[in-house]
């Protein structure tokens, strides 16, 4: 193992059998220590088969190899029953492999089931000293630390109750606390956060932050907009497999694809070179904003038609372009003017239910707003035929962008809300480019109808 490698996991596979009879158990026990006394190679493979025989194997993992540096964060993206929790456990060494070899060096922090680590019956008090005592602190340490735990925490006089009368962001709150405050070198988080607060999880995320400048982070979410802001790489897990790793953006794109694409779509599609545009573009900017320092220079680009797609191909985006209010192309705008996005389809089959739908996000993937059609209009659904022109238009106030670039995904799918297959999905359909602006430390800033301040 490297000596800046802080998790290394090589041909990690993890089965979990199923008998027939209670005989047949016993039988592979000894048989799978056959197997393991048994030199690698041939003969040590036909003991292992031998012994699978017997059992119903379902592998929740299968050959999944990677590795963690010091000072990475790592993501962890998939389906649910796609292994990442397994995966977790076994770095965790609360699960060993059937195959494989892992190697974990420092001490490690884990927020993995709800309530993992606790004792219902005891109180948040108790169970603050009993988790990070299983974490390697001892009493001594515990009760410098305790105050900061509490605080923390933030769960006032129920630090005193037993932890069965705890709310699910309760546990979250308490066991974060406690791995905040264990000095781990890994902290491994399997999707705790997501029954938390706003405020509670705005904190974790501070602290993740601040974590990430000393320690190493192994990080499970299905949230794909946070594992872009969190992590500096990404591994995607499909049926125990490891089907991609790499850049955040990359993987997670990927991952999107074959979510949304569904399984016999085949590869991405991208839309064909077409003519540019003959509609005189206008320069947004109204004159009292761009005069002034608090302008917010944005460049509207064209509608890539070159970007990365998928989708089945019967229906296909054809334009995507900003407007004014008297309907002109956008080449600039500032934020806080009233713009539309427009995004035009052409249809190749009969729609019942098209949805159409747009994200603007960061250069680091991160999603800030959007809005579909479905959420808007679901008892009023266009229906379209063999290449009819779809347009769907969305009007709102542009945002105060901060400076950098930034793109509008936009796509259009057949179905509801929750039941749905892509049609056509272009990342960065829209490029975005911000000159100048008056935003420096957030992501975006709201335009204000009014600002004033008196002294009286």
């Amino acid at each position: 193992m490297s000596d800046n490698l802080m998790i290394e996991a090589l041909g990690i596979s993890k089965g979990f059998a199923s008998y027939k009879r209670p005989a047949d158990r016993l039988k592979r026990g000894m048989l799978g220590m056959v197997a393991r006394l048994t030199p690698h190679g041939a003969a040590r493979r036909a003991a292992h088969h031998r012994a699978d025989a017997l059992a119903n194997v379902f592998w929740a993992l299968r050959d999944v190899s990677f590795s963690v540096a010091l000072g990475e964060t790592v993501g962890v993206i998939g389906r649910n029953g796609s292994g990442k929790s397994t995966l977790l456990q076994i770095v965790c060494g609360t699960v060993a492999p059937s195959d494989g070899s892992i190697a974990v060096r420092g001490r490690v922090a884990a927020l993995l089931e709800l309530g993992s680590g606790f004792d219902v019956e005891y109180t948040g008090r108790e169970n603050v000293y009993l988790n990070a005592q299983l974490h390697g602190l001892t009493r001594q340490q515990i009760d410098e630390r305790y105050d900061d735990i509490v605080a923390f925490a933030d769960i006032g006089d129920f630090i005193d109750q037993p932890v069965k009368t705890y709310s699910s962001g309760m546990f979250v709150r308490l066991a974060f606390a406690v791995i905040a405050h264990v000095d781990a070198d890994i902290l491994v988080i399997d999707e705790a956060l997501a029954v938390g607060d706003t405020f509670f999880n705005q904190k974790c995320f501070g602290f993740l932050h601040e974590f990430k400048r000393r320690g190493t982070i192994l990080f499970v979410s299905h949230d794909t907009s946070t594992i872009k802001k969190l992590c500096s790489k990404v591994i995607w897990i499909d049926h125990g497999k490891v089907m991609a790793h790499g850049d955040p953006s990359e993987v997670c794109n990927a991952y999107l694809e074959a979510r949304y694409s569904g399984p016999d779509l085949g590869r991405p599609q991208r839309p064909q070179p077409g003519a540019r545009s003959l509609h005189t573009a206008r320069d947004g900017r109204r004159e009292l904003i761009n005069a002034s320092t608090l302008r917010n220079d944005i460049e509207v680009m064209q509608f890539n038609r070159q970007s990365q797609a998928f989708g089945s191909g019967d229906a296909r985006i054809v334009d995507v372009t900003l407007l004014d209010d008297l309907k002109r192309r956008l080449e600039w705008v500032v934020g806080g003017e009233s713009v539309t996005l427009r995004v035009s389809v052409v249809t190749s089959v009969v729609l019942m239910s098209p949805i159409v739908g747009f994200f603007l996000k960061n250069d680091r993937g991160q999603d800030l707003f959007g809005d579909n059609t479905f959420a808007r209009y679901e008892d009023n659904t266009v229906q379209c035929t063999v290449n009819d022109v779809l347009c769907a238009e969305f009007s709102f106030v542009m945002p105060v962008l901060p400076v950098g670039d930034f793109s509008i995904n936009v796509a259009v799918a057949e179905g509801t809300q929750y039941n749905h297959v892509q049609l056509h999905w272009v990342h960065d359909a829209l490029p975005l480019r911000v000159h100048a602006s008056r935003v420096q430390h957030a992501l975006l800033g709201l335009p204000m109808l009014h600002l004033g301040v008196a002294a009286n």
